[in-house]
């Protein structure tokens, strides 16, 4: 794994032995490349797990990225990633479940341009997911959510307040985008 785009490209990240499921660099490659520039944006990344779609995205130029990750083995590999790639400002780690690290940032009331989510695959974590941020305000009005998930998992169509924009299969991966309704 590698940091694909941006002042840190080329940079190894380090992925812990165990139960991860880092998304593929050529995954990510063309994530990115449907997305807007990064320049500027506040970025959520949910399930971090290595933080690498949160470090690619600070590479990108990202103004802040917000890690939220539960597992400390996990949270000591994105604060390694994050030094390898010489971030040492515009990011904050929420160590909490995204349950907790979503009403966490819903008090402070932080919004963000893009938000990220991989939750582990086929535990029926994504409408979850998509309903705890449905009517909160940490997507912005123009905002993107994106949810990877596993083809064998079913999100047919809009969730509440999210409109399924996109969808792309790589193998057994998708990834769902999401826009406001208005």
């Amino acid at each position: 794994m590698r940091i694909i785009g941006g002042k840190a490209k080329g940079r190894r990240i380090f992925v812990p032995k165990g139960r991860i499921r880092p998304t593929s660099d050529m995954i990510k490659e063309a994530l990115f490349n449907m997305l807007p520039s990064m320049e500027g944006k506040l970025f959520l990344d949910l399930f971090a797990g290595t933080g690498n779609i949160g470090l690619e995205a600070l590479s990108r130029g990202a103004a802040k990225t917000v890690f939220v990750e539960v597992n400390t083995l996990f949270i000591e590999a994105i604060k390694r990633n994050l030094n390898t790639c010489g971030f040492d400002s515009n990011y904050e780690i929420v160590s909490a479940p995204v349950e907790k690290g979503l009403k966490l940032l819903g008090k402070r009331r932080d919004q963000f341009n893009i938000i990220f989510a991989d939750p582990p695959y086929e535990k029926n974590l994504i409408k979850k997911t998509l309903h705890l941020l449905d009517g909160s305000d940490l997507i912005s009005e123009d905002g993107i959510m994106i949810i990877q998930h596993s083809l064998r998992e079913e999100l047919e169509g809009d969730v509440g307040n999210f409109i399924l924009t996109d969808r792309r299969r790589y193998g057994d991966t998708i990834i769902s985008f999401f826009g406001l309704s208005c």
